[in-house]
């Protein structure tokens, strides 16, 4: 379980979150969800050890951030930044083979090579294996990454925005075999999504935030509502219930 206890960030004197607590057991697809500004990557990283904590407390299992080894936090949690730099001379078998290091630390053993096969071909990259990354389409080197943080093989995944510049195709795939992640595998799938649609479709629970505080928090159906679209979304579009989950209309 990761536990969220009383955080609180600032940056010189602007709040960026304030006094968020949550818990996130073990399983399923949580989705971050609410407007620009809201806080969202900012939780993410701090759970992830990106940033230093100022205030509040964060364990993941037994262990707390900022004081446990970070090698065995990195066999518990894996994250997926908004921005990740790679040589583009990589290819993309090299790439997702980083995400063995925390295991080998330089030396990969036969079980770590065959998980990198089994990222590769989960995430549809067996056949551009040998491929450098300067040859893939915005879309292929997205699920790169991805199958990078998945094959770091951690009960506790953190995407951040995983869907940007990815056509409606690549997302909906993207989603489909995360959702499998998560079904099959018992793992927990923390991702920030600006598709509100996208967050009920797949989502288990949403967790929505304004001005860095935590507004929402439920199963899609009972939290995304239009008073809630209203209130922090700040627009009147329309929503309706399609299969038992929410849908936003234009």
């Amino acid at each position: 379980m990761i536990e969220v206890h009383n955080l609180t960030y600032r940056i010189a004197d602007a709040p960026i979150l304030t006094d968020i607590s949550l818990r996130v057991p073990l399983g399923g697809i949580v989705a971050l969800i609410g407007p620009n500004g809201a806080g969202k990557s900012t939780l993410l990283s701090l759970m992830a050890r990106l940033l230093p904590l100022q205030q509040g407390r964060i364990t993941v299992d037994e262990l707390t951030v900022g004081q446990s080894d970070d090698r065995e936090l990195a066999r518990r949690l894996a994250i997926l930044p908004q921005t990740m730099h790679a040589t583009s001379r990589l290819t993309v078998r090299d790439l997702v083979s980083f995400g063995r290091y925390p295991y080998h630390r330089g030396r990969p053993t036969k079980e770590d090579r065959s998980l990198v096969e089994e990222g590769l071909g989960l995430f549809e990259l067996s056949a551009m294996a040998d491929r450098s990354l300067d040859t893939l389409s915005g879309g292929q080197r997205q699920r790169a990454f991805v199958a990078m943080t998945y094959v770091q093989d951690t009960n506790y995944v953190l995407l951040d925005e995983p869907l940007n510049n990815l056509d409606l195709a690549a997302s909906r795939s993207l989603m489909v075999r995360l959702r499998e992640l998560a079904d099959a595998k018992g793992r927990t799938i923390i991702i920030v999504l600006h598709d509100i649609n996208v967050a009920t479709a797949y989502a288990d629970r949403v967790l929505v935030m304004k001005d860095g505080r935590l507004c929402g928090d439920g199963a899609p159906r009972d939290v995304v509502t239009p008073e809630l679209i209203k209130d922090v979304f700040e627009t009147d579009a329309t929503l309706r219930v399609v299969d038992g989950r929410p849908v936003v209309l234009a």
